[in-house]
């Protein structure tokens, strides 16, 4: 008789993509508070650093509501390839109407009642499976938006709806020509809708806080800020060994709070750290498992981080290995000369060039260096090499 070889079991953590299931972590206060806002309606902003698991935790919630109330409908939006207003239009009602309408002779009658003013056509492809499109001259749509932008509205509105319209990478229309005048315009129409909410979010955390935390833009007070903080570290220890135990392997809760620390609990890294320390645990895992995993991913990030590091100047280095080095006091002379940082004004322009860069963030006056593990090459492998 020939014995099969029993099939391993799949890698239990998730990162790079959506986390769902058991693999999504922890985020109960966030997701009873994200649950509320989407089934009252409420227009809602999530703020984080980039990898912290925004979508994911929009699409738990999103999913979780839609099975709970039939009457609730998700429209997903990317802005991350779109860089005009017309780009805008057509990805808004191409989503709106994917998500509340299933039938070519509704995608019609919606098109004629709601948008007559634009002349829409609309299209059907079978290759390689059905595909209803939204065809439309997007530049008449520029100049006379209204119709595209009460879309979401009057269709839940007809329908007897609740529509929850999520859009990522939202700080995009911070690039389009006269932001101002759009964003007026976005807000003036969305501000009156009953059937719709907004859920607006992002990668560049600084650029969305201006967008909706400064007083002096459109979208200031728009809706609930929802900042979301990195999960406690007890939390992951908890996680990691649950997940381990699901495929038959164990680790102390202990060492996966030490895993999760190591990578400063960032929630991608803990993730891709702890999947790289089951990948080389038998039955249990030790130690120093998870110091090679560590060592490992560091090298493997290595050349990435090189050509970071190269692309940067010499006082923004200087800053960094200062932040490393905790120094308290950037802008006192012994640290200007220690570093290299010219003078203090000169740190302040070094401060804000990595913060519009994604490299560090400034939170209560405290400088943190947004990738952990980039951090960690920094520490052990490129400042001791200088």
């Amino acid at each position: 008789m020939v014995a099969h070889k029993q099939t391993p079991p799949d890698p239990p953590f998730v990162f790079g993509r959506i986390a769902e299931g058991d693999c999504f972590a922890d985020r109960d206060a966030e997701r009873a508070r994200l649950d509320a806002n989407f089934a009252q309606l409420t227009n809602t902003i999530i703020v984080s650093p980039r990898r912290w698991g925004k979508s994911s935790l929009v699409e738990r919630v999103s999913q979780d509501l839609i099975a709970a109330a039939s009457d609730i409908h998700l429209c997903q939006i990317d802005l991350f390839t779109v860089r005009t207003e017309a780009d805008f239009y057509a990805h808004l009602a191409q989503a709106v109407l994917e998500a509340t309408l299933t039938k070519w002779d509704e995608w019609v009658d919606a098109v004629q009642t709601f948008m007559s003013h634009l002349r829409p056509s609309v299209s059907i492809s079978a290759d390689p499976g059905p595909d209803i499109r939204l065809n439309l001259d997007w530049h008449t749509a520029e100049q006379n938006p209204d119709d595209v932008l009460d879309l979401a509205e009057n269709i839940a509105a007809s329908r007897g709806l609740r529509l929850v319209v999520c859009i990522d990478e939202f700080q995009a229309i911070a690039g389009f020509t006269d932001t101002q005048a759009f964003q007026r315009k976005l807000r003036a129409h969305w501000q009156r809708h009953q059937h719709v909410c907004y859920c607006l979010y992002g990668s560049k955390r600084h650029m969305l806080l201006d967008i909706f935390a400064n007083p002096e833009q459109p979208f200031y007070r728009f809706g609930d800020i929802l900042a979301l903080d990195k999960i406690a570290n007890p939390t992951w220890g908890d996680f990691i060994a649950g997940r381990f135990a699901a495929t038959g392997k164990s680790i102390t809760p202990e060492l996966g709070r030490t895993l999760a620390a190591a990578v400063d609990n960032h929630p991608y890294y803990v993730q891709q750290l702890a999947q790289q320390a089951w990948l080389r645990t038998t039955l249990v895992c030790r130690p120093e498992l998870v110091d090679a995993a560590l060592a490992d991913l560091t090298d493997q990030l290595g050349l990435l981080f090189t050509g970071l590091a190269e692309s940067l100047t010499r006082r923004q280095l200087g800053f960094l290995q200062a932040v490393l080095d905790g120094q308290p006091a950037l802008s006192s002379q012994a640290t200007l000369r220690a570093y290299d940082l010219g003078t203090s004004a000169n740190v302040g322009r070094i401060r804000d060039a990595l913060v519009n860069r994604e490299i560090i963030d400034v939170e209560g006056g405290q400088i943190q260096i947004l990738d952990p593990v980039f951090a960690h090459w920094l520490r052990t492998a490129y400042f001791t090499q200088r």
